[in-house]
């Protein structure tokens, strides 16, 4: 018996996907919850397990089509066992193709990530016989990365790579056309769902809000302190170290709390302000910018912020963050600064009134009580939307927020 597998119901917000890998062929033994395709949606990619056991029949929606929820991509016959090939049969497939099949069947690649399942379909190297160094052991993108560069043995035969200029210049996932001009040449290359979702919604930004943007400077010499001071203890009691973000968003919250105009949001000719503070937090792939939301920030520790975060950051590297990560919040941080970043203008995220923007830390000479010394300074800015937040209100919460860095124990007493 036949049975369909069809496209996830996709969420309000979510249109369509594209059909990004397919990681089985027509005539393929499937099992039961085995990830059989990837869909990209312009907010994550989605994994479509196999329903039941089986063989999988013919692939209806190809990769790199446009499909929508509950749409059939493909059929399955349920009970059915791939046919054995013939004995003294020569193989159709090139020895490399068939390795590059072999991960899809091992019982590391269906734990896998999306990245390192796409990665072993295109290399042809087994996840299993990868050493991981993500958490338990899990195989990460980047231990891919380094076994397709480590050197093969002399008396295996590899697949032939594409050089590594034109590796940088157009990613496997994405074929562009190579266009000669003399002896130089272009890459034409579409952007990915999420790149046009991130263009889209930047111009929605600069389109319908009145953005400005305020500044202010921190002296993080209490909080580098802190952290110096207590930094191995924190690591050995919640297994994780202690991190500059952690301080950002606490402080961020408390000052959300003082001002929750910068909290709020614009509806129609209506102001709803947020009684939670629920907040999204930055993060760059490969991909593009991601923005998985902290949910009530106010009730968790340094440590719940450190530990949540970490967590985002490697699902977002791997492709594991899910659709309800990345929806809702009511404010945004973005670090510039990991990046060298001095100096910059977040753009709000709508339907977000403002977003808070962090940057390096530089030692530079200021003057405390006459004195001339040289202390760790980053600036720090507020985009704002300026049809409900005025420029007082803007720089009171920069303010508060300085306050709160400069001397972090009230963050700890909530003063």
């Amino acid at each position: 018996m036949a049975i369909e597998l069809k496209v996830p119901i996709l969420p309000e917000s979510v249109a369509d996907a594209i059909v990004a890998t397919w990681h089985k062929k027509p005539g393929d033994t499937v099992r039961r919850e085995e990830n059989l395709v990837d869909l990209e949606t312009d907010k994550v990619v989605l994994e479509v397990p196999s329903p039941i056991d089986g063989v999988l029949g013919p692939i209806l929606k190809a990769t790199g089509e446009s499909v929508t929820s509950q749409q059939v991509l493909a059929t399955i016959e349920a009970g059915a066992v791939a046919a054995e090939p013939v004995a003294g049969a020569v193989a159709a497939e090139p020895v490399a193709v068939a390795a590059a099949a072999a991960p899809a069947t091992s019982s590391a690649s269906a734990d896998a990530s999306p990245a390192v399942r796409r990665i072993a379909a295109e290399t042809g190297i087994d996840p299993g016989l990868v050493a991981g160094t993500g958490r338990d052991g899990r195989v990460t993108k980047d231990d891919m990365h380094k076994a397709q560069s480590a050197p093969a043995p002399a008396a295996m035969p590899t697949p032939t790579a594409a050089p590594a200029s034109a590796r940088q210049m157009a990613p496997a996932t994405q074929p562009g056309t190579s266009i000669a001009v003399g002896q130089r040449t272009e890459q034409r290359v579409p952007m990915t769902r999420l790149r046009l979702r991130i263009a889209e919604r930047m111009m929605q930004s600069k389109n319908s809000i009145a953005m400005l943007t305020s500044f202010n400077e921190v002296n993080m010499k209490a909080v580098m302190d802190l952290r110096k001071k207590y930094q191995e203890a924190f690591e050995k009691v919640h297994g994780i170290k202690l991190g500059f973000m952690s301080f950002f968003v606490k402080a961020c919250t408390e000052a959300l709390k003082l001002h929750p105009i910068v909290n709020a949001s614009v509806d129609g000719n209506d102001i709803v302000y947020h009684a939670y503070q629920d907040i999204g937090v930055a993060v760059a792939t490969e991909k593009g910018l991601v923005v998985p939301v902290l949910r009530n920030t106010d009730g968790q520790s340094l440590a719940d912020v450190e530990k949540n975060i970490a967590t985002f950051a490697k699902q977002a590297r791997e492709g594991g963050l899910q659709l309800s990560d990345l929806q809702g919040g009511t404010f945004t941080i973005t670090n510039g600064g990991v990046f060298g970043s001095l100096f910059s203008t977040p753009i709000v995220n709508p339907p977000q009134s403002a977003i808070f923007g962090m940057h390096a830390i530089k030692e530079r000479a200021v003057v405390e009580e006459g004195v001339v010394l040289a202390r760790p300074m980053m600036y720090i800015a507020l985009s704002y939307d300026h049809r409900i937040i005025d420029g007082k209100d803007a720089v009171l919460f920069l303010v508060t927020v300085k306050n709160f860095l400069e001397d972090p124990v009230r963050l700890m007493l909530h003063l």
